[in-house]
């Protein structure tokens, strides 16, 4: 199994920025897909951001062009950076690690974009 450990949320006013990082207890090298689900009040986990192991990446429609999502090898860490940030950002963002037989989720982190 793998352990996920996010970091890196606040509160930020609109069109400020943000790093999230995930930390993971393994190497990510061999991990198919490492990416970021967000959830926010009264509503559905969505997804935001993926990166394979081969360094693809995918984003949902809503952040295409603000976010990035990056992964670290060697510290086995992977990184969402969230720029021009919008108040309906706000959720909790979780961090994923998608094995071949199973997924493991992260605690969450917080972030408020306030107006």
């Amino acid at each position: 199994q793998v352990q996920l450990v996010e970091s890196g949320g606040g509160l930020v006013q609109a069109g400020g920025s943000l790093r999230l990082s995930c930390l993971a207890s393994r190497s990510i090298f061999s991990i198919n897909v490492m990416g970021w689900h967000r959830q926010a009040p009264g509503k559905q986990r969505e997804f935001v951001a993926g990166i394979s192991s081969s360094g693809n990446t995918n984003y949902a429609e809503s952040v295409k062009g603000r976010f990035t999502i990056s992964r670290d090898n060697a510290r086995n860490t992977v990184y969402l950076q969230m720029d021009s940030l919008k108040p309906e950002d706000t959720a909790v963002y979780y961090c994923r690690a998608d094995l071949s037989l199973s997924h493991y989720w992260g605690q969450g982190t917080q972030v408020t974009v306030s107006s």
